[in-house]
């Protein structure tokens, strides 16, 4: 949510600045200057293997915001949002913990990023409760996420139906002021918006209005067998998709088998051409040349000679990803959240003590 982020970086662009979060100083010539650094909130949920799509679309922009000094950095773990379909208890325990080590390796540093586990930090839980009481039913009735999931087969439930609001709760918790966003989330972050203004005029001042952050970079990756869709790592067929744990013979499988067309021309044509074009971006974000230079060298080459190179390129691109996976201790990474989710706890329980008195609910 994964959610995905986001700027004073060259990756992404900024709407206008909120209110910060607290001070820092710095002295020069005796005159103190107030500097902030401003809080993006990003999630991830573990409902499945990490794949190339949401590395180039999203992840690879949380490495850079973390890199960027003027950012307080929150990455989470929404394993509360991935409860909302079906799933197996033995197999979702082991998908959380895979997919803080995917998060790990793709170079999240936990001491530059607070990483923990949304499930570990009850006050996301208690946040969504007080905000579900502000949300008109009207507002979740016409959020197209929830009626997708429905049309899919997926079982109606209460969860599911105000998703957003706990998806609001995440970004409001840790007063987030920017939030990385794709397309299939802005409606979630209007939402989002929307719920922090009315607290704020019900109660009082006490969340900024979170931001988008879109990355100026983030590729579009579709589907390798239906390229007119997203690449998703909810989609039943493995074929579709590259994960970030695929062998490099199993990469070069997956792309010689890539839906093309008839045209044997190597050109970036998304309506006539989706299959090509999709083989293109996905090249460009791995190698960081221009697609019209890419098309240029392969244009006359036949199919055969460009998806060889585009599979190279992505297992060159994984490579080093592949590797930290491998080197990455269960016990170690489980102690990485352990501490993420008491400095999370920790931190979260002072600012919703904020909301806690403005409700009505402070101590007695």
């Amino acid at each position: 949510m994964v959610v995905a982020e986001e700027i004073g970086s060259p990756l992404a662009t900024k709407a206008p600045t909120p209110e910060p979060e607290g001070p820092a100083f710095s002295h020069e010539e005796d005159v103190v200057t107030e500097q902030v650094k401003q809080t993006v909130f990003s999630g991830v949920q573990p409902s499945g293997a990490m794949q190339l799509g949401g590395y180039l679309g999203a992840f690879r922009n949380w490495v850079a915001l973390q890199d960027d000094d003027t950012y307080d950095v929150v990455y989470c773990i929404v394993d509360l949002h991935a409860m909302t379909v079906p799933y197996d208890p033995v197999e979702f325990h082991r998908l959380r913990l895979d997919t803080a080590k995917v998060v790990l390796a793709l170079g999240i540093d936990p001491t530059r990023s607070l990483l923990y586990m949304q499930s570990q930090v009850p006050q996301h839980a208690e946040l969504a409760w007080i905000l579900g009481t502000l949300t008109p039913t009207g507002v979740l009735n016409r959020m197209t996420q929830y009626k997708d999931k429905i049309d899919k087969g997926i079982p109606s439930n209460l969860g599911l139906y105000s998703y957003p609001v706990l998806m609001a709760a995440d970004i409001l918790l840790f007063h987030a002021g920017l939030v990385p966003v794709g397309d299939d989330q802005k409606q979630h972050l209007e939402m989002s918006r929307d719920l922090a203004a009315r607290f704020n005029n019900r109660f009082g001042e006490v969340f900024p209005i979170p931001e988008p952050l879109i990355p100026e970079t983030a590729a579009r990756v579709m589907s390798l067998a239906e390229p007119t869709t997203k690449m998703s790592k909810s989609d039943p067929n493995p074929k579709n998709r590259i994960d970030l744990h695929d062998s490099p013979d199993v990469i070069r499988k997956k792309v010689k088998s890539a839906v093309t067309d008839s045209d044997p021309t190597v050109r970036y044509d998304i309506d006539a051409k989706p299959g090509i074009s999709n083989l293109l971006e996905i090249m460009s974000a791995t190698t960081g040349r221009s697609i019209d230079d890419l098309a240029a060298e392969y244009e006359t080459g036949g199919y055969g000679k460009f998806k060889e190179a585009v599979a190279e390129a992505i297992v060159a691109e994984l490579a080093p990803v592949r590797s930290r996976l491998q080197e990455l201790d269960d016990a170690e990474v489980a102690r990485i959240l352990q501490k993420g989710a008491l400095d999370a706890r920790t931190r979260a329980e002072r600012l919703q003590q904020q909301v806690r008195d403005a409700v009505g609910l402070g101590r007695v």
